[in-house]
């Protein structure tokens, strides 16, 4: 795999929060999907609490100047931006949801768990598994834009997905330079997104759905059981609109397997993943 073979990515993000017409909102059009402020608040919260693992992140990779400078000027920016816009928009469609005590819960709770111990145990290591998490977000936004009724959270959710996808040609090719000079096989390169991807659906959406839960309802308690009463419902919803094949070659791609192989294993990930969804 070699850093050489594919052009550094070089456009940044295009848009701001003036971009967005949070004014023209229509709540009513959300009457029919009331189960989208979990999606668009749940993901506000950890976009915002980006700032957590950027700080970790550019730490670890202490002496690279080009990671770092991206980290902090780009990626960090572009993640709150994400998380201040998807705020901005659960304030103008559930205007009577208190996204700040909310938040707050989740923040206390989630917080502890961004530690710099759980980054992987290389830097090629942890790129590969950035690529991964930028698949589920790209998957994600995609998934919300669809799904959405309502058309300024559709050009919202739009815009995000664009920006992660960028964001994962960035990962990408800091990937492939650091898996070159850690010459960082196949087989464990395969280890490593598997790993990630076990881990994707793990605290940050359980504890936002459960503070989330805890304002629309209020002394209702919420567990384990009630969290996964709330993700098979939310599953159901996304599973049709999921883009399957595109998180498959996402997923694939730092494994750099020749056309054949390529072909071979996107329809069958795609399968999988409609699997993993259903479980």
């Amino acid at each position: 795999m070699h850093a050489s073979t594919v052009a550094r990515p070089g456009r940044y993000q295009d848009w701001s929060l003036d971009s967005i017409a949070f004014d023209a909102v229509r709540p009513a059009h959300l009457e029919q999907r009331p189960e989208l402020l979990y999606l668009v608040g749940g993901a506000s919260f950890v976009e915002i609490a980006s700032d957590l693992y950027t700080r970790n992140l550019v730490e670890f990779f202490n002496g690279d100047t080009e990671v770092q400078t991206w980290l902090q000027s780009h990626w960090q920016h572009e993640e709150v931006q994400h998380g201040m816009a998807l705020r901005r928009y659960v304030h103008a469609a559930w205007p009577d949801f208190d996204w700040d005590s909310a938040y707050a819960g989740f923040f206390a709770d989630y917080s502890p768990l961004c530690k710099a111990e759980l980054l992987g145990p290389t830097r090629a290591m942890e790129l590969a598994a950035r690529c991964v998490v930028e698949t589920g977000t790209a998957s994600y936004y995609t998934v919300l834009q669809r799904l959405s009724p309502e058309p300024v959270l559709r050009d919202l959710a739009g815009r995000i997905r664009a920006d992660e996808i960028r964001h994962y040609k960035y990962f990408y090719h800091f990937f492939l330079a650091y898996a070159e000079r850690e010459r960082l096989s196949r087989r464990q390169t395969w280890r490593v997104l598997w790993d990630r991807l076990r881990e994707v659906d793990t605290e940050d959406a359980f504890f936002a759905f459960k503070h989330m839960t805890a304002i629309r309802h209020p002394g209702q308690t919420f567990g384990a059981d009630d969290y996964l009463a709330l993700r098979r419902m939310l599953v159901a919803m996304a599973k049709p609109l999921y883009p399957y094949k595109m998180a498959a070659k996402m997923f694939l791609k730092p494994l750099a397997l020749n056309h054949f192989l390529q072909r071979a294993a996107v329809p069958l990930l795609s399968v999988g993943a409609k699997y993993l969804l259903a479980s």
